[in-house]
């Protein structure tokens, strides 16, 4: 799914992150299926570093532990992923892939 046409544009900022309320398969596949969320709306959901500690309490609240994967934004571009904002929601990067259904090399 490309990214909406309204979609903000903010710097990019060189890693985000991505919250899991379970741990990611060890060791980490280069492609990690889709959260039903993710797949649901079309996007990878992930949060700048300033943005983990509020999303993790708002969506994550009911979860006693949680993982975060560090993603390196270079490599996800490099291996065709596209990032947008939706539009008023600064610090929340979404990222689409090339190909629905998949995530690009997470980097």
């Amino acid at each position: 799914m490309a990214p909406p046409a309204d979609s903000a544009t903010y710097p990019l900022p060189a890693l985000v992150y991505k919250i899991l309320p379970a741990p990611a398969p060890d060791p980490l596949p280069v492609a990690l299926p889709l959260s039903a969320l993710d797949a649901q709306d079309g996007f990878v959901h992930l949060s700048t570093a300033a943005q983990v500690p509020t999303t993790a309490a708002l969506f994550f609240a009911e979860c006693t532990a949680l993982w975060v994967l560090q993603v390196d934004t270079a490599r996800t571009r490099a291996a065709g992923g596209v990032y947008a904002w939706a539009a008023g929601m600064p610090g929340c990067p979404h990222l689409y892939a090339a190909e629905d259904g998949r995530w690009v090399d997470l980097g």
